[in-house]
């Protein structure tokens, strides 16, 4: 991480070893002992590593990666700009290529399987850029494409690019018409009936839509060898997992009839509002550039952007052309010899978190470093209105994901700041008068917080991401709902994070908002006791925040819910001591908990037995161990899975940083709770849950 200072946090004199030697067969009392020593250099490790990566105004970010097709989608807008054939691109390229499968496609994550629409785009990416179709890596691709359905099975974003590249037509694309813009709020389908990312997405391609822009490629650097049949024939584009019906009166049916008769106008010429459209598409888009990373400070708007703005006559040396490439360019990570992008960046979210587990090993809230944290924190309050507002009045107050993005405060880093904040328990009385100042303003925006999250609840008792009742599901049937997050309904994950930051305004049972939270996480819980994780892979995610959350409004360690939802955790504790799940739990559920083992799963699922007062249970320590045993020299473990989720079953992300404060949070708390031998090697373990089963063997 560039600009990185040293901390100022002392390192101890010399390290145990980490292998469980040193007295660990001398009796339970050299044991513990031992251990307990172990746990205190491991967090002082962890501490100190976070003292040095912490940027010199006082945040931090890791790196966010996602998959090849950043890299593919980059190159794919290279080409249409005509710049494809450069040395930047060749290096985006040979990144690229080395994301490839052995079997020759491109998958979501590490360990995944093919996935059609990345490995098109790979494929055509690749040969943009000088691959040769004889090339061993492009034969070994195309072999695998054929074999997976072809380029007839691509979902409708990689459609709009090879319509971009000429390679089929438009009319081959779902119809995105900017004059749905031109729709009232209280019409069922309007901009802000779909999710805050979706429609970020969705106003430049209806620019794109309406002008339809073609950059012609010479025919040798097409693809038509991955057709399987004419594009006129392609398979009609649906919602993964979305059950639809062919009826005459279906939803499938009737947004099929929508989009031929939209498209079939645009044919006649019979768009009398298209001009009056794209004005407000145009002054929609602008708009969200101020104070913002780009068009939702997310990457598929930002390429959006830059080709809308073409249609629309912006010149390359334009400031509003200059501004979006600037905005794109921030997320290039480039190395000697390769280009990679990030989909976002995430400091908002790694400085809140990294800050809870700092203070959860004791770093106090008057060192100079983090109150350098918590003022750059301050300095990202959102205090305007955004399209969050289009169905809420309140006063602004919360906090976004990325570095700027004013428009987009969500719940769940609003909600991880204010826990921040909250458990850094500043004076407003005592101190210098520079910290007594800083303490007063975290007083003035955690309010505002408090009163905007309790705003945004839904009408379920839960809460989405970025606005409130965003649940028309009948959305989810139209031809370009096939990124699977065309709504932003309620979470459990989401939920109980904000029932958990509540609790630290005050809130618990008998509350009104919290007893409709609790009763939608009563409801939305699994047979076998555990809960889904929409935001983290996936159900050790919803789990463990779902008893942290329902432990911290009030709910009791023995209520059958939490009891539940420990035994399941328990049930999947692995051999090795710790936890894993595969990112394939979203597509199929019966591999839920398993999967290979990782440092930020197996935290979540022992931040999830230390909620319920666990800590003493054997499952707890054998994990605590397993955090000890692969720690790293330097502080920080060794994780290449995808653990985050961008959208289930379309795209994941792997946060480099979760691996280092997530571990280092369960191994501060289970260190206040058992903070002598005696509590950890008790004679009889007071654990509150029933009888466990054996763990369960993992699939992968």
């Amino acid at each position: 991480m560039a600009q990185a200072r040293q901390g100022t946090l002392e390192a101890p004199r010399e390290d145990p070893p980490l292998n469980g030697s040193n007295g660990e067969h001398q009796g339970a009392g050299s044991s513990a002992s031992n251990l307990l020593y172990r746990l205190a250099t491991g967090i002082r490790r962890t501490q100190e590593y976070l003292m040095r990566v912490q940027q010199p105004d006082g945040h931090w970010v890791g790196e966010l990666e996602g998959d090849s097709i950043l890299q593919s989608e980059y190159i794919l807008l290279l080409a249409y700009l005509k710049q494809h054939q450069t040395e930047h691109a060749r290096k985006v390229a040979r990144y690229l290529l080395n994301q490839q499968l052995p079997e020759g496609g491109w998958a979501q994550y590490p360990g995944g399987k093919i996935d059609i629409s990345a490995s098109v785009k790979a494929y055509f990416a690749l040969k943009l850029t000088g691959y040769q179709p004889h090339e061993e890596p492009l034969q070994r691709a195309r072999r695998a494409i054929l074999s997976h359905g072809g380029a007839d099975r691509v979902n409708s974003f990689t459609r709009f690019y090879l319509a971009l590249l000429g390679q089929i037509s438009y009319d081959e694309c779902p119809a995105v018409p900017p004059e749905f813009l031109l729709a009232p709020k209280w019409f069922p389908v309007n901009v802000y009936s779909v999710s805050a990312w979706s429609r970020t997405i969705f106003v430049p391609l209806s620019i794109m839509s309406a002008t339809r822009p073609v950059t012609n490629l010479p025919t040798e650097l097409g693809i038509r060898e991955l057709f399987l049949s004419p594009p006129a024939e392609w398979p009609h584009l649906k919602c993964p997992g979305l059950s639809s019906g062919h009826g005459l009166f279906s939803w499938d049916r009737f947004f099929r009839v929508v989009d031929g008769t939209w498209k079939q106008l645009q044919h006649l010429g019979l768009t009398p509002l298209r001009r009056r459209a794209l004005r407000v598409a145009e002054r929609w888009m602008l708009e969200r550039f101020e104070e913002s990373d780009g068009l939702g400070a997310i990457f598929p708007p930002m390429v959006w952007s830059i080709v809308a703005l073409r249609c629309l006559g912006y010149a390359d040396d334009s400031p509003e052309m200059e501004y979006c490439q600037e905005r794109l360019s921030g997320l290039i990570l480039e190395e000697s010899e390769t280009i990679r992008l990030q989909p976002c960046k995430s400091p908002v979210w790694d400085t809140s978190i990294a800050l809870r587990a700092l203070a959860d090993s004791g770093v106090r809230a008057d060192n100079n470093e983090i109150c350098s944290s918590v003022s750059w924190l301050l300095e990202r309050e959102v205090q305007r209105e955004g399209d969050w507002a289009s169905r809420v009045r309140c006063e602004p107050g919360g906090w976004y994901f990325e570095y700027a993005n004013d428009f987009y405060p969500d719940l769940d880093d609003t909600a991880m700041v204010c826990m921040a904040l909250s458990e850094l328990s500043m004076d407003t009385k005592r101190g210098p008068t520079a910290r007594r100042a800083i303490a007063r303003r975290v007083q003035d925006a955690l309010a505002r917080a408090e009163k905007w999250m309790l705003s945004m609840q839904n009408r379920d008792g839960g809460w989405g991401a970025f606005d409130r009742d965003n649940t028309a599901e009948f959305l989810c049937h139209v031809p370009f709902a096939d990124h699977n997050a065309m709504i932003d309904p309620s979470s459990p994950d989401l939920a109980a994070r904000v029932l958990e930051s509540l609790a630290t305004f005050g809130h618990g049972l008998g509350h009104p908002a919290v007893d409709r939270s609790v009763a939608y996480l009563r409801k939305t819980q699994e047979a076998d006791g555990s809960w889904f994780g929409r935001w983290g892979v996936n159900y050790i995610y919803g789990t463990w925040q779902v008893l942290a959350g329902l432990r911290a409004v009030g709910l009791p360690a023995d209520d059958p819910a939490l009891v539940a939802g420990a035994q399941w955790l328990l049930a999947h504790q692995q051999p090795s001591g710790g936890w894993g799940e595969t990112a394939d739990s979203y597509e199929d559920p019966s591999l839920r908990g398993e999967g290979p083992v990782t440092a930020s799963q197996t935290a979540w699922a022992l931040l999830g037995l230390l909620a319920v007062g666990m800590e003493q249970h054997p499952a707890v320590r054998r994990g605590m161990q397993y955090l000890l045993d692969t720690q790293e020299s330097d502080g920080t473990w060794q994780e290449t899975e995808f653990t985050g989720t961008g959208f289930p079953r379309v795209f994941y992300l792997r946060y480099h940083m979760y691996p280092i404060y997530f571990p280092l949070m369960a191994l501060a708390r289970w260190q206040r709770k058992v903070a002598t031998a005696a509590e950890l090697f008790p004679e009889q373990p007071k654990s509150r849950a029933t009888k466990t089963r054996a763990p369960k063997a993992a699939r992968t």
